[in-house]
Parts: C-alpha cells; sequence; structure tokens
C-alpha cells in the first residue's frame, strides 16, 4: 500500500479513534486528537516526503460530525426505543453511530452510497464493540436510511 493511499475504511476507523477522546475531552482539539491517533502508527501517516499529513476526508468526518453532534443525537434519540436514552450508549456505539449518520445524511450519495456507510458501521462495531451492539447499530442505521 502506498502510505498516503488510505482507504476510506482505514479513514473512519481514524475519525472514530479521534472522536472518542473529543467526546470525552472538551478540552482537547481536533488537532491534538488526530495528531495522537497518528502517533499510534507514524509510518502510516506520512506522505513520499515523510511529512505527516491529514486526509481530507478525515477532516470532513471529524469536523462534520463535532459540527453536527446535536443534530446527529437528536437522529440517534429519534429511534431509540422507549427504554432507552442517549446516555445508556456507550461512547464508541454512539460515535460511531453519528459517524455513519452523518456520512448518510451530509455526505454526496454518489461518494457513500447509505448502504455503504452502513456495512462500514457494522465494521467497526465488529472491531470495536460487541455483537449485541453490531445488531443495535445495525438497526438504528437501516431505520435512518428507510426515512431518506
Amino acid at each position: 500500500m502506498k502510505n498516503n493511499a488510505l482507504t476510506r475504511s482505514q479513514i473512519r476507523e481514524v475519525a472514530l479513534q479521534a472522536l472518542f477522546p473529543l467526546d470525552v475531552n472538551e478540552e482537547l482539539t481536533k488537532k491534538d486528537a488526530i495528531q495522537a491517533v497518528f502517533e499510534m502508527d507514524k509510518t502510516q501517516w506520512l506522505n513520499e516526503e515523510q511529512t505527516a499529513f491529514v486526509p481530507v476526508y478525515l477532516d470532513t468526518l471529524v469536523d462534520g460530525v463535532i459540527l453536527k453532534k446535536n443534530e446527529l443525537d437528536g437522529i440517534i434519540e429519534e429511534h431509540l426505543s422507549k427504554n432507552w436514552q442517549l446516555k445508556r450508549l456507550s461512547k464508541i456505539d454512539l460515535i460511531i453511530l453519528r459517524l455513519a449518520i452523518f456520512e448518510m445524511k451530509y455526505v454526496a450519495e454518489e461518494d457513500v452510497p447509505d448502504k455503504v456507510a452502513l456495512n462500514e458501521a457494522l465494521e467497526l462495531a465488529k472491531k470495536y464493540s460487541d455483537d449485541a451492539s453490531r445488531k443495535f447499530i445495525n438497526g438504528l442505521l437501516s431505520a435512518v436510511m428507510k426515512e431518506d
């Protein structure tokens, strides 16, 4: 793999890793959160000149989820059953949902079809959460997709 040819899947995973600490530490900056992820695996984030770079799509995802957080949370709350509240969701599941819904609602369908956003969210859940959460995420995102 060419160092500066990251896949969208890899970028989503980095976005998740950057958004997680941003959600719990309000004093952390986006730049610091992304930089911390880069430092975990420096070689992957160097371009041919051996300087770090931030893929445009990563910036789009992280900025978008931060800026639209309240709106995204509102969409999630609309799809929770009566006995559930946002605060009952694990942070990782909540961030996976925010990322996917952001892609579904704010990234052009021709760039990222809703089904792709859903499948990518399930892959993240498979890696970072458990099977019950993956099923929950699938159900909620499927309901969001049906609205469009």
